[in-house]
């Protein structure tokens, strides 16, 4: 089984634009989509949702006001000043530490663990989706990002699908590291900008000199700055990246978003040449 991690230096390169696409070529396969943060995979590929759970992570501490005794212990401990004069925790303030918990004399704090947003397994028109959503100002994405990928993983192995497609998160942060870590291959999607340039090495370093993973790069839009589109080329041959293919602009991506569709299910045949081109060479490329 092997997975295939789109992933980008910056948020709006055109991921998810070619993940989606990435769904009408690829045969045998489950999605997931690993953007917990920022979840929109679901848009294009309109999941009917199958199975669905709640995600729990983290605890934050609950006074119980019957039987706290007012002593001010947990007061003098909180080095996140959660705990207000009437014995009332904020749950933003909280971090979750349980230094209250473990010290108040009187075990008046409950200490229960949130629930921090859901996952999904879902049908789409192209196959299984595995998704999830994170609830606002929730915390441990890269472990939602975990669950979703090992849930694809047994969504494949039941279904005997040996291809998975993960729709990974901008950026070099927690939920990049774990969508990449232990995947089979990664293309990051950048766009001919500097910033661009500039987030996409940092994300290949992080693929290739941490992780050790076979990556590959494709340009989106290369024709709106075809000079960083050349230097994003010269960075790829001079440090062992597979450049893979490059996508020209053209309003009709955007209004295959607007009717939720895919490139490839739209029509456009300049684009949808140009991402067909990507995949056959990502997939004459991998072992």
């Amino acid at each position: 089984m092997r997975e295939i991690v789109i992933i980008s230096g910056k948020g709006g390169t055109g991921k998810t634009t070619v993940t989606a696409a990435f769904a009408s070529l690829a045969k045998n396969k489950v999605m997931a989509d690993c953007d917990v943060d920022a979840a929109d995979l679901h848009l294009i590929l309109a999941p009917e949702i199958k199975h669905r759970e709640d995600f729990r992570s983290g605890k934050s501490a609950l006074i119980r006001e019957a039987d706290c005794t007012q002593c001010g212990k947990c007061i003098e401990l909180c080095r996140f000043d959660a705990i207000d004069d009437n014995f009332v925790v904020d749950p933003v303030s909280c971090e979750g530490c349980g230094v209250c918990v473990w010290f108040c004399p009187a075990e008046a704090i409950d200490f229960k663990e949130n629930t921090s947003g859901q996952w999904f397994i879902s049908d789409t028109r192209f196959g299984p989706l595995v998704h999830a959503k994170l609830g606002i100002a929730e915390e441990n994405s890269g472990k939602l990002v975990t669950l979703v990928r090992r849930q694809a993983k047994q969504v494949a192995e039941s279904e005997s699908l040996d291809t998975i497609i993960i729709d990974g998160a901008p950026g070099v942060g927690c939920p990049v590291i774990s969508s990449i870590t232990g995947s089979s291959a990664v293309l990051i999607v950048s766009e001919p900008t500097l910033s661009g340039l500039h987030d996409m090495k940092r994300v290949a370093e992080l693929a290739t000199g941490h992780f050790n993973i076979q990556t590959f790069v494709c340009v989106n839009k290369y024709d709106l700055n075809q000079e960083i589109t050349n230097q994003i080329k010269a960075h790829c041959d001079a440090n062992q990246l597979t450049f893979v293919g490059q996508i020209p602009y053209d309003e009709s991506v955007t209004r295959a978003m607007v009717q939720g569709k895919n490139v490839i299910e739209y029509g456009n045949e300049i684009v949808k040449r140009a991402i067909e081109s990507i995949w056959d060479n990502l997939l004459n490329n991998l072992p």
